[in-house]
């Protein structure tokens, strides 16, 4: 199994990544759904993550299943699927895969839900009677082995869990910030009225995050975003030139668009949602997936205008947790030689973010990706890059620095993605693939026509792109 990265064909034609189907539905019914994706950067390896289920229905998941893939330059081998055998809680059936690498200590999580029996989610949330438990398996050797389930549900959620019908995880990939915070996205389903005769009045779902401070060894839960509707979700820590940070999430919604809250304390608390009008949801929603990279220019003050920037060096070894080496310098000016040296400036790069999710407002069909570069702006994003034509579904994202120069203008690494999607032609539930490109293919193929506002004051304007020298990778 392997999959060559292909570059975009010419600006204007309709360009499909090259697809490797990694899952695919057997002729008994067993179906594979529910993708996650994690690249450790320190090895070069891509883990893919799915549900083995005995059928396509939710009350049907039974096991959790793993292929692991290697990258070498533009090429990933891929190693054979193989059960994660002690990701098991007995009587239950593992869900909601959301993997996640702890750069300070090399363990690998691999958090997910198990639920008792067949009892349907639909079930819970009508009699409120919450059958859902929180899990963990651990890796010290990239995913080769795996420790025995860990039941976290008593230890970390405790006595709330009695105000929940039924929550679950991601489902897709957690991040660790630069801080050594590790993060899992979550939704609940919160118990709002249990009066009316004994039956379960109203739930309401909210995304909040499970986030640890001490390389895992415990666990908390922050507090849901409060306000709309909000299920499955993935988290972004975004940078801002001035130096600033927020978290991001971008959630499900029933409400037609998807719903994205910002947290300025990690995670803990969150800001009211707000409707992203620009991503639409299908009826009833669908997971999509967020990915945050560092924006891929190196800062021109006004001062310095038309003046030559050398490209920053790429950072060696790896990379700061989460962040890929956001904050760089400014390179050193060359311009006049009597011209008065100005000391060096020095910015943070801002984070742009890579989203993925099927582009109707009809049904599942269509998985495409917009960019975003100004990220708490919900104006922001782009049109889609449609990377499949036909059903499609989940999909989880993953961002790389290649260390090849095929795309890369700078000659430094080249900013790469890779999708893992639920995809078929007449369900999009027949197959789960994997498709690489890079940022240099996104951007030759998503039109760049969104408004970026003004921070404080004034109308929306475009993105003066020219102000910048855009090391397009």
């Amino acid at each position: 199994w392997g999959l060559h990265l292909s570059a975009a064909d010419t600006m204007g034609s309709r360009h499909f990544p090259a697809r490797t189907v990694l899952f695919e539905k057997e002729s008994n019914g067993v179906t594979y759904r529910v993708p996650a994706l994690l690249y450790l950067p320190c090895v070069a390896k891509l883990l893919a993550f799915a549900e083995e289920r005995l059928s396509a229905d939710d009350a049907h998941a039974n096991l959790l299943v793993l292929r692991r893939g290697t990258i070498y330059g533009s090429y990933v081998e891929w190693e054979d699927m193989r059960v994660l055998e002690t990701a098991t809680l007995q009587h239950h059936r593992s869900m909601n895969p959301c993997p996640l690498y702890d750069e300070f200590t090399g363990t690998l999580f691999l958090f997910f839900i198990t639920v008792l029996g067949r009892t349907p989610e639909a079930y819970q949330i009508i009699t409120g009677q919450n059958v859902t438990r929180l899990c963990c398996v651990t890796s010290a050797d990239q995913g080769l082995s795996w420790s025995t389930a860990t039941d976290l549900t008593q230890q970390v959620i405790g006595g709330a869990i009695k105000d929940w019908a039924t929550f679950a995880l991601g489902p897709g990939h957690g991040i660790q910030l630069r801080s050594g915070r590790l993060l899992v996205p979550a939704y609940s389903y919160h118990i709002d009225c249990k009066e009316c005769f004994g039956q379960l009045c109203k739930t309401t779902p909210h995304s909040f995050t499970f986030y640890s401070d001490d390389h895992g060894r415990g666990w908390r839960f922050g507090e849901f975003i409060p306000n709309l509707q909000t299920g499955e979700c993935q988290l972004v820590s975004v940078d801002e030139e001035d130096g600033s940070n927020v978290l991001y999430c971008n959630a499900r919604s029933p409400l037609g668009f998807r719903v994205q809250a910002l947290s300025t304390d990690d995670g803990a608390v969150f800001n009211g949602g707000q409707l992203v009008q620009r991503l639409v949801e299908p009826p009833h929603g669908c997971h999509g997936s967020v990915i945050g990279f560092p924006a891929p220019f190196v800062y021109l003050p006004a001062a310095a205008a038309g003046s030559h920037h050398e490209p920053a060096e790429p950072e060696e070894g790896c990379p700061t947790p989460g962040h890929h080496g956001h904050a760089r310098g400014i390179t050193s000016v060359r311009g006049d030689p009597v011209a008065t040296p100005r000391p060096a400036a020095f910015f943070q790069a801002p984070t742009w973010v890579l989203y993925s999710h099927p582009t109707s407002s009809i049904s599942r069909v269509n998985m495409g990706v917009h960019l975003s570069t100004f990220p708490r702006d919900v104006e922001s994003w782009t049109e889609p890059w449609v990377i499949y034509e036909g059903p499609s579904a989940y999909s989880d994202l993953a961002y790389m620095e290649l260390p090849y120069n095929e795309a890369s203008i700078s000659g430094g690494p080249a900013i790469a993605f890779a999708c893992l999607y639920e995809n078929g032609t007449r369900s999009p539930y027949e197959q789960i693939s994997f498709s690489m490109f890079t940022l240099h293919d996104v951007l030759q193929n998503i039109p760049l026509t969104a408004t970026v506002p003004q921070r404080d004051r004034g109308p929306p304007r475009r993105r003066k792109w020219g102000r910048r020298s855009c090391l397009i990778s």
